[in-house]
């Protein structure tokens, strides 16, 4: 029996297609939910079922714990680090699945771990692992969960070549589990979603290049956010960005939404669902995105995707020709969308770092 512990919806979205093999061969599972986002609408939008068990009380949309790394999230962490250990002493699965590097992530790997749980019989699973951004502080504390999840891990299901090289070399400084170069079960969650997108649900008309920002380092800093906007006033199509509540606030907390709100090209919307985020992704011209799974979506659909980061833990992309690591370089940036807008990019053809659709399969042939 496999107990899933998530908490935010990037999370689901890459849990979910291992979750749909399990219902189609009709095989049981516990899904267990920290509370960390709201996952309702998320479930439904997938087909699978809502959680068997809550950690503690789901935050209101748009207020999700981890948004803004404080003592209030760090208690919360705590919290659920035991309701984990002892939720998972009671329903003794045979495996424990936790994905990524959230708050959520460092949670249940801790709460899991044999440091805790030192008669344990099941295995402390991690999807996604090996992923390396190269600094404690970019991003913050995605890589410190990671790096602490891998270290709690008796299997580590690598994304890639390059990831599965990260967790060997980390070998001598705690990183003992045992690795698997899986793939990224983001393209089977991308099949998953496009094949329910219909044809008709382009946003806007003519080309446009689809924002999309909320990372900590960038929300916390103001030199960067004045160069992202100096950035988004550069681009030279329609531009939509379905904009985060913390990112939001952030702008408006230093000032800067009117700014952002009178470019004229320039579409900003509440939050959309992930089915209408990926209708947005296939239908644009570009990205411009400080996330991460978008990073590895862009190469899916082979768009153009332009980082607003310092440093990536996703380096595989760079090599395509179509990932764009700008280091908030704002010259370099309004080159890139110039290339990009004008078509003279020469893109050539790659093979997906990040493996084949069928990750979800190949995930549950390795567990059993």
């Amino acid at each position: 029996m496999i107990a899933f512990v998530i908490g935010t919806k990037a999370e689901l979205i890459k849990c979910a297609p291992v979750m749909l093999e399990l219902q189609k061969n009709k095989t049981p599972y516990f899904f267990v939910h920290t509370g960390q986002h709201p996952l309702g609408k998320s479930c439904e939008e997938f087909g699978i079922k809502q959680p068997d068990y809550f950690l503690s009380e789901e935050t209101k949309e748009g207020k999700q714990l981890g948004s803004k790394a404080g003592i209030s999230s760090w208690l919360w962490f705590l919290k659920i680090i035991f309701k984990v250990r002892g939720l998972l002493r009671n329903i003794n699965p045979d495996y424990v699945i936790y994905h990524g590097d959230t708050i959520s992530t460092g949670a249940a790997a801790i709460g899991s771990s044999s440091i805790l749980n030192p008669f344990k019989k099941w295995k402390n699973v991690h999807l996604e692992a090996g992923l390396r951004s190269g600094s404690f502080l970019e991003p913050f504390p995605e890589e410190i969960v990671r790096q602490t999840a891998d270290r709690f891990s008796d299997i580590l299901l690598a994304v890639s070549q390059l990831s599965a090289k990260n967790l060997k070399r980390e070998r001598a400084t705690g990183v003992f589990g045992k690795i698997f170069v899986v793939g990224n079960t983001v393209l089977d969650s991308a099949e998953i979603t496009s094949n329910k997108i219909s044809k008709k649900g382009r946003k806007l008309e003519g080309p446009f290049a689809l924002i999309n920002m909320h990372r900590h380092e960038n929300l916390g800093s103001l030199d960067r956010m004045k160069k992202i906007i100096e950035i988004v006033k550069s681009i030279g199509i329609k531009s939509v960005w379905p904009m985060h509540e913390v990112t939001r606030e952030a702008f408006e907390n230093y000032g800067l939404m009117r700014e952002l709100k009178n470019i004229k090209n320039l579409k900003v919307t509440p939050p959309v669902s992930h089915k209408e985020f990926i209708s947005l992704l296939i239908n644009s011209k570009y990205l411009i995105v400080d996330g991460g799974s978008i990073q590895e979506e862009s190469l899916i659909f082979k768009k153009p995707c332009i980082l607003l980061r310092k440093t990536t833990e996703r380096p595989e992309g760079l090599s395509t020709g179509i990932n764009f690591l700008t280091k908030l370089n704002v010259p370099y940036t309004k080159e890139i969308i110039r290339k990009i807008e004008k078509d003279e990019l020469n893109i050539k053809d790659f093979q997906n770092p990040y493996g084949k659709v069928g990750v979800s399969k190949r995930i549950l042939t390795i567990l059993k």
